[in-house]
């Protein structure tokens, strides 16, 4: 298998993914915005190329997988508004190419279960936007694409402990609200199996095995840390963001049994409690 990929939108997940695939071997060349940024993967063992402002067109040709982060805006994809036609010219030549979307495409299921055959109804703007990108994606002749929906991203450095020990953690509670999660490392576990058993067409979600209101997050990482439970505070009451209140416009549980299946996949992370458990041991050491 030629190890090398190309990591459009090199952010946290991606960076998870590499730290996987470097020791193995991997080639790893992850584009940014910032200098400051590709300097920082550099670090991490990946090639940092900074786009937009460098031609992709070479490394899109040469790089047999590319892992796509780089959400759509208010104008689209802007990978495909940029590099369409490299993209279309290079597809029959690629072995495998992921798409990271979100579980928001479903939209709102009133806490009930859903997977990949649900039909897409998503009520948020970012959620449209996504079936609008995915849509785009798989229009695209011979490419080897594999859809990976992600439910709410945590891990080392995005976890609520920072919150929770400075006072600023909330804890909203709606009636019925749940939200499916998934820790980091996990998805980096997907993303290296699907790389080495790719399937072309592919749709997995990705998320753990116990959706659970938010509230009950912020409760058992206060309970880690020895601190008072933030109180409640009703969702009409609370002061939000219109970006924080489109989170709670939808609530589901999302299944993940296609990619356990397909893929032999079980997360390392099957619940919040072990991943919060994980994530303030590494703190503790001292390893972040």
């Amino acid at each position: 298998m030629d190890q090398r990929l190309l990591s459009i939108g090199h952010g946290y997940t991606a960076q998870a993914l590499a730290r996987r695939l470097i020791p193995e071997g991997w080639h790893v060349v992850g584009t940014t915005r910032s200098a400051d940024k590709a300097d920082a993967i550099a670090l991490s063992g990946v090639e940092p190329v900074l786009w937009p402002g460098t031609d992709l067109a070479p490394l899109i040709e040469e790089f047999p997988n590319i892992l796509v982060s780089a959400a759509p805006g208010a104008e689209g994809d802007p990978v495909l508004a940029a590099l369409h036609a490299q993209l279309v010219e290079a597809a029959p030549h690629k072995h495998w190419v992921g798409y990271l979307s979100t579980t928001g495409v479903y939209g709102d299921h009133g806490g009930r279960w859903v997977d990949e055959t649900t039909p897409l109804t998503p009520s948020t703007a970012r959620g449209k936007a996504r079936v609008t990108a995915e849509e785009a994606w798989q229009a695209i002749p011979a490419l080897p694409l594999h859809i990976f929906r992600l439910a709410g991203i945590y891990g080392t450095n995005r976890g609520p402990f920072a919150k929770v020990r400075d006072g600023t953690a909330r804890r909203i509670v709606k009636q019925d609200q749940v939200f499916s999660r998934i820790h980091v490392d996990d998805i980096a576990t997907a993303l290296e199996l699907s790389l080495h058993q790719p399937d072309a067409g592919a749709i997995y979600n990705l998320c753990d095995d116990d959706p659970a209101p938010p509230e009950d997050v912020i409760a058992y990482a206060a309970g880690l840390l020895g601190l008072p439970v933030p109180p409640a505070i009703p969702f009409e009451e609370a002061d939000m963001t219109p970006m924080a209140r489109s989170f709670y416009a939808e609530s589901k549980r999302v299944r993940n049994d296609r990619i356990k299946a397909d893929l032999g996949w079980t997360p390392q992370y099957p619940d919040y409690r072990t991943g919060l458990n994980a994530i303030l041991s590494t703190i503790e050491r001292g390893e972040v």
